[in-house]
This record gives C-alpha cells, structure tokens and sequence, in this order.
C-alpha cells in the first residue's frame, strides 16, 4: 500500500471500481432484454397496450373554389407569406 494514499481513499477507489463493475453488467442485461423484447414487437407488428384503430378517419372532402376564391386565397397566401 502506498504510503501518501490513506486506507478510507483506496477503499473508495475499490468501491467506486466494485460499482462501475456492477453497473455495466446491470446495463448489458437490461439492453440484451430490451433487444429481445423490441424483436418481440416487430413480429408481432403490434404495441402492446394500444388498441388496434377500429376505423380509418372520415373520408376526404374536395371542393371546387370559384376563380373569385382562388384569387382572394391567391392573395392571402401572398399576404401571410411575407410575414
């Protein structure tokens, strides 16, 4: 043991050593279960938990703009643009 190191110092350095250790082991694990879990899901295709849509949104509306309301919205994009 060195001589200018005091005994509670090199028990820390070992403890924090001891915890760097276990941390990195813990995190393996949990990214190894995490990696099978996420190749789980994309199987399955599905979340879990979340409910499957039971219909599509509702239907598309077109209408047909006079040439008037095409120049007035023209204008208006225009006008907002240079904002």
């Amino acid at each position: 043991m060195p001589e200018h190191v005091a005994p509670l110092q090199l028990i820390g350095v070992a403890a924090l050593a001891l915890a760097t250790v276990a941390w990195v082991v813990v995190l393996m694990r949990v990214l190894r279960h995490t990696r099978r879990g996420a190749n789980a899901w994309h199987t399955a295709r599905v979340l879990p938990g979340h409910p499957h849509p039971l219909q599509a949104g509702p239907p598309r509306e077109a209408v047909e703009l006079t040439p008037a309301e095409q120049d007035a919205f023209a204008g208006l994009v225009r006008r907002l643009g240079r904002r």
